[in-house]
């Protein structure tokens, strides 16, 4: 198995286009957010103690980060309904793709092998970009730790 299966993006390419099923069973795609700031957090399984932990940090910052002109969308591989189980389970207000091709897991280096308890798997890893407003990749986080990410995403935005 390869560590990851794309290239890891990095800060000045353009961001690949995507367009994904979403929570309220819509579609999203990059190009809803042109000239915008984008952030996109890639998070392993809806309703999991990380996952919801970051999710709700997100959510509390929404209008911090829509005042300093930033769109969050979360992307896992989990189903529509399972997104939207988790959106209301934790009253969250970010937007939550859904990638269960992992074509754009992939296209973004989202999905890899990962290891827990010495078990090596395919997965999806915990990562975050910036996309600025010209749809190119402004900051990558390629390796999250989940406490006190949400903030230092939104020192990055207000910094753009």
């Amino acid at each position: 198995m390869a560590q990851t299966l794309a290239q890891n993006l990095e800060a000045g390419v353009k961001a690949p286009a995507f367009s994904l099923g979403r929570d309220g069973g819509t579609t999203v795609s990059l190009k809803d957010f042109k000239g915008r700031k984008l952030v996109l957090y890639f998070y392993p399984k809806a309703d999991t103690p990380g996952c919801t932990t970051e999710a709700i940090a997100f959510s509390r910052l929404q209008a911090d980060f829509a005042k300093a002109g930033a769109d969050i969308l979360g992307i896992s591989a989990d189903s529509v309904a399972a997104q939207d189980k988790f959106k209301a389970k934790h009253n969250l207000t970010v937007a939550l793709g859904s990638d269960e091709s992992k074509a754009m897991l992939e296209a973004y280096g989202a999905w890899g092998e990962k290891s827990m308890y010495g078990r090596k798997f395919m997965g999806v890893i915990r990562k975050t970009f910036l996309i600025g407003p010209d749809g190119r990749v402004a900051k990558v986080w390629p390796k999250v730790k989940v406490a006190g990410h949400a903030e230092a995403v939104l020192e990055a935005v207000r910094a753009l």
